[in-house]
């Protein structure tokens, strides 16, 4: 009579039970490996692209002509210009708005293919049948695209504020000024803040609604709402310098954010208020009879770039956590 014997695993080799947080992610990475590598050319495209049109600004800077085609120096307020400036300038304006497509992208995907598909066709009942637990099935797909997300969108944003910053150094040339919507996404840490913030939105909005399409569609609207309430509302997050009188001078690359005029009580009159831009005359008038007295500017110096980065980093950051703590609770009631 013979008996099964049991070999022990060679020295050296580690063993993964089926169940843990690593094996699930494994599968994942298995089943999904075709979104992956799609998803990683995208990446390496993006990351590319960056050297590659400033190699193409290098091999032009001999041709750089003012707008009348004389090669003497244009002046303070004429920029050189050339094609692959031009085209490079523009990428780099906008550069910071593919970290946010690649954020909702990645929260669209956790809300659709990893989480809603799967509650909607039902197939998670047999990864629970096989000693995963439902908080680790909702770890992993939580774990998976956050990790690979956060590795990518920081490469990103590393070449993307290379490339920024080697653009600036040119002079009399348009450059993309750190404020702006499309640039400030693309420069810090808020790069990874969306991320996280969209990984985590997908995952609640495919929870709540359980339909692979509409939550797709919703997690899309939830981050662009996000987006926007940012991108209005940026300047708020910091307090702003303040400059008055006349003499003064900004940087170009300042951050106007009011501009008005004093009254001796100290009130404000904002620029909407007298429709400043409607006519010297007709500002001068309604100034006049509101008793101003002196200008003054609101504004954001440079240095205020890393306060405003990590204010927003620090709310992304939270309303990430927020939400995924969320899903979790609602898995737990839902499933047990």
């Amino acid at each position: 009579m013979s008996t099964d014997t049991l070999t022990p695993p060679e020295p050296g080799t580690a063993t993964t039970p089926k169940g843990s947080l690593l094996g699930s992610a494994r599968v994942l990475l298995r089943v999904h490996r075709r979104s992956l590598w799609a998803a990683g050319a995208l990446l390496v495209l993006c990351l590319g692209a960056v050297p590659g049109l400033l190699l193409w600004v290098r091999s032009q800077s001999s041709k750089e002509l003012c707008p009348d085609g004389d090669m003497t120096p244009c002046g303070d307020d004429v920029y050189l210009t050339t094609p692959a400036r031009s085209i490079t300038e523009s990428y780099l304006a906008y550069g910071g708005s593919a970290v946010l497509l690649l954020s909702v992208l990645v929260g669209a995907f956790v809300a659709g293919p990893l989480i809603a598909r799967e509650l909607e066709s039902g197939t998670f009942r047999m990864a629970w049948a096989q000693s995963v637990s439902p908080a680790r099935w909702l770890a992993a797909r939580l774990a998976v695209p956050a990790a690979l997300g956060v590795a990518g969108i920081s490469a990103l944003c590393l070449v993307y504020r290379w490339g920024w910053t080697e653009i600036r150094r040119t002079e009399n040339t348009y450059d993309p000024s750190w404020w702006q919507g499309g640039v400030f996404p693309g420069i810090g840490p808020a790069a990874v803040g969306y991320l996280l913030f969209g990984v985590a939105v997908g995952a609640l909005c495919a929870l709540l609604i359980r339909r692979m399409l509409l939550s797709m569609a919703v997690t899309v609207v939830v981050f662009g709402v996000a987006v926007t309430g940012f991108t209005e509302r940026r300047w708020m997050l910091w307090p702003t310098d303040q400059v008055t009188g006349r003499g003064w001078m900004l940087d170009r690359h300042d951050w106007i954010t009011e501009w008005g005029m004093r009254t001796a009580s100290g009130e404000r009159v904002l620029w909407e208020h007298c429709d400043l831009d409607s006519g010297d005359k007709v500002a001068a008038v309604c100034m006049a009879d509101r008793g101003v007295l002196t200008l003054f500017v609101d504004y954001h110096p440079a240095s205020h770039l890393w306060p405003l980065q990590l204010v927003e980093t620090g709310i992304l950051l939270a309303l990430a956590a927020l939400a995924t703590c969320a899903a979790f609770r609602l898995l737990r009631r839902l499933h047990g």
